[in-house]
């Protein structure tokens, strides 16, 4: 299952709780036609088949395609030159 770090979960809070954002907004990552890009958009809550991924008060909703694709990654975050949040994708480091 994807893996927020603490960076990643403090981005999603701040972009899921603005102002006037339900109390079950999440950040959706979705695809599009299997593309192999992916979308992300704030969402009031998740589409019906969604799997829900809950982190210390973030919540990531992501369609079955992009659930298979980040099973094995982890979602770190940074701010960039304007100070807005960036998301970068690894992969989870192996258990020895």
């Amino acid at each position: 299952m994807l893996m927020l770090t603490p960076t990643a979960v403090e981005a999603v809070r701040d972009i899921t709780s603005g102002e006037g954002a339900p109390q079950d907004a999440g950040l959706r990552i979705s695809t599009r036609d299997d593309a192999e890009s992916f979308q992300l958009a704030v969402a009031d809550s998740p589409s019906q088949d969604d799997e829900v991924l809950t982190a210390e008060g973030a919540r990531i909703f992501m369609d079955r395609k992009s659930a298979e694709f980040f099973d094995d990654k982890i979602l770190d975050a940074g701010l960039d030159a304007k100070g807005n949040a960036t998301f970068v994708v690894g992969p989870q480091a192996a258990n020895s």
